[in-house]
């Protein structure tokens, strides 16, 4: 590694963050967060860090919790990255930390198509990365990983030498860290496209239309699921369909046809565009996803799969009555429109919805329609995006595989 690092990184003693009296038992118990109202602030006042500053944490007792990154000014005003007293945080630890990760993502195959760093779940709280072939993409969260991200950027060249590093940093929540919302390049050239492949097939997607940091690899695993249950020469419908990779993936696997929904037209142009670049050919319907299984049932259309993929309905904890009524509504308008003994695969990434809570919304869903409903899988975020078994937070994609009846009894 390079000798140029933060300041915080270049051997200051950091300074000590004590917790009150009883607050370090989620913090024993493995999760990595802590809360403004943890803090003991008149042993330790948060006022004297400045954003992004190191800590060693500490309980009322004085048991050490770990070394911290700190935002005095965000409601989770620090987060661990090492629970050795020896181990500081420092560029080693920042590259053993995404060598780690690194060797997890090869384990499972795809090194050069994948998430690479799953934030929490790989012991860097705040950071995404994930990989384009030869280029990378990330995501910093939080301040105090927004000054590491030289230390990341170098660490990221050692590893696998990519032609470029681009920092998408446009989420909303930067915000509630203070923290502008910005695209930066770190090194290399700015890429028109991302290339992925998965399995068989190769997409592209253009940077400027590009959600997030550009592929919901957390799908893929759903997607090679999808194949078992496809009818031969089955008709798709995939609601919020984005690139198109489950109407893409359903005719790769032997569907007939496949109908792609999304309010976007860049959407539609890139998955048409992913289609043909696999040898095959969908319709685009451009429409609200609630709108649009209102003008399909209406026509009659019908449908032997139809993929529900829809972005979070539920962004904050107090909109989950909302958010619910709506996976409800979007479930039976979807309903209509499947074929008896047809397949239903209902997705939500709101973490704030749990997996009984859009379970409740499908049934709710078919009594409403007068249909039946059994749930032939589960599934989750693919394994590239590990759950921390201690942080709940780490685990917020649901999928259903749903074979859909007329009503019985």
């Amino acid at each position: 590694m390079s000798a140029t690092q933060p300041t915080a990184l270049r051997g200051a003693t950091p300074s000590l963050l004590r917790l009150k009296r009883g607050e370090e038992r989620r913090l024993a118990a493995g999760h990595l967060w802590v809360f403004s109202n943890e803090v003991d602030t008149a042993a330790t006042p948060l006022t004297a860090f400045s954003p992004g500053g190191h800590a060693e944490l500490r309980s009322a007792r004085d048991a050490f919790m770990g070394h911290a990154y700190v935002n005095p000014h965000a409601l989770i005003c620090a987060r661990i990255l090492s629970r050795r007293a020896e181990r500081p945080i420092d560029a080693t630890l920042i590259e053993e930390r995404l060598a780690a990760a690194l060797e997890l993502r090869r384990r499972l195959g795809a090194p050069d198509f994948c998430r690479w760093v799953f934030g929490e779940s790989d012991l860097l709280p705040g950071l995404v990365l994930d990989r384009y072939g030869s280029v990378v993409v990330g995501q910093s969260a939080t301040a105090g990983m927004e000054a590491l991200l030289p230390v990341v950027a170098e660490a990221v060249q050692c590893l696998v030498n990519p032609t470029t590093l681009l920092w998408k940093n446009d989420t909303a929540a930067r915000e509630l860290e203070g923290l502008p919302r910005e695209t930066q390049l770190a090194f290399g050239p700015l890429p028109e496209s991302l290339t992925v492949r998965e399995g068989t097939l190769t997409f592209e997607v253009p940077l400027g239309a590009a959600q997030k940091t550009g592929w919901f690899y957390d799908q893929a695993a759903n997607r090679a699921h999808l194949a078992r249950y496809l009818p031969a020469g089955s008709r798709v419908l995939d609601v919020c369909c984005y690139a198109g990779a489950w109407g893409v993936s359903a005719l790769r696997h032997g569907a007939a046809s496949a109908l792609c929904v999304d309010a976007a037209q860049a959407a539609l142009e890139c998955a048409s565009a992913n289609a043909a670049r696999n040898g095959l050919g969908i319709d685009t319907l451009r429409a609200d996803a609630f709108e649009a299984l209102q003008q399909l049932g209406a026509r009659g259309e019908r449908f032997d799969v139809v993929v529900l993929d829809p972005p979070a309905f539920i962004k904050r904890r107090k909109d989950a009555p909302q958010g619910q009524a709506a996976y409800r509504k979007l479930n039976q308008l979807a309903l209509a429109v499947l074929k008896e003994g047809g397949l239903l695969v209902s997705c939500s990434c709101s973490y704030h919805l749990a997996p009984e809570e859009l379970l409740a919304a499908i049934q709710g869903a078919a009594r409403q329609a007068g249909r039946f409903v059994q749930v032939l899988e589960t599934g989750g975020q693919s394994p590239d995006h590990p759950l921390h078994p201690a942080i709940p937070e780490t685990r917020y994609l649901k999928a259903f595989f749903c074979r859909v009846t007329g009503a019985v009894g």
